[in-house]
């Protein structure tokens, strides 16, 4: 699998630093890409405006020095400013969280943490697609983390491979007000190197579903009305 990824661009930190910044993500913590991928409360994987699906088992490239954290704002749902986004400051994750001034007005939840990182389809009719995942969800400040750890963990093991390939799954757990809540899973399916030499390994059983007798089939690729 040569030439799959192109992120040995120049001015990137060593390899080697990535692994404390990769550690001090939090779960509880909140760019790069400019196509944004996001999973939708059905546990579709959807990207872009037209919130279309993704492949079905499409294979990503992980930046690994594509991590950052910070904050954004969203106007509260019973202001004139429902669903905008206000404001957002995000870093590297090496770099401590940006200082904040008072959230802009409209703004009812305040300023809230996110994390995210780019990634970029190596696979079918998105091949070559660079995207944005970000979130302030607890589910899914969970999977960034792991996926950041696995990333740090790999790195001390072997620094010519720090670039994931994963498959973008889900997991779910119920709510008992809100039913079924999905979460996303990056499943780890090899490490390859950033000029895209690979090295398969086995799965990462840490990071994979241990919901994976209830995976619902996969719909059709198609687009999906915003959720």
């Amino acid at each position: 699998m040569s030439n799959i990824t192109t992120f040995s661009g120049a001015n990137l930190p060593s390899v080697k630093s990535l692994t404390t910044a990769l550690r001090t993500i939090k779960a509880d913590d909140g760019g790069a890409g400019t196509v944004i991928i996001k999973m939708d409360k059905t546990g579709h994987w959807v990207f872009g405006a037209d919130q279309t699906e993704i492949e079905d088992d499409s294979s990503w490239a992980v930046n690994p020095f594509s991590f950052v954290h910070g904050y954004i704002a969203w106007g509260g749902v019973d202001t004139p400013a429902a669903g905008t986004l206000l404001g957002e400051k995000m870093v590297g994750v090496a770099q401590p969280l940006p200082e904040l001034e008072p959230a802009p007005q409209h703004a009812t939840m305040g300023w809230q943490t996110q994390i995210g990182f780019s990634m970029k389809c190596l696979t079918g009719e998105d091949k070559g697609m660079e995207v944005r995942y970000i979130c302030i969800s607890h589910g899914g400040k969970k999977a960034v983390q792991a996926l950041a750890v696995a990333i740090a963990t790999q790195v001390d093991k072997d620094q010519s491979k720090p670039v994931p390939i994963v498959t973008l799954g889900k997991e779910h757990y119920m709510h008992k007000s809100y039913g079924r809540i999905f979460t996303p899973v990056f499943n780890i399916q090899e490490w390859v190197g950033m000029d895209g030499d690979a090295k398969e390994v086995e799965p990462n059983l840490e990071i994979e579903s241990e919901f994976e007798d209830a995976k619902p089939a996969a719909p059709a690729r198609r687009r999906r009305s915003a959720v």
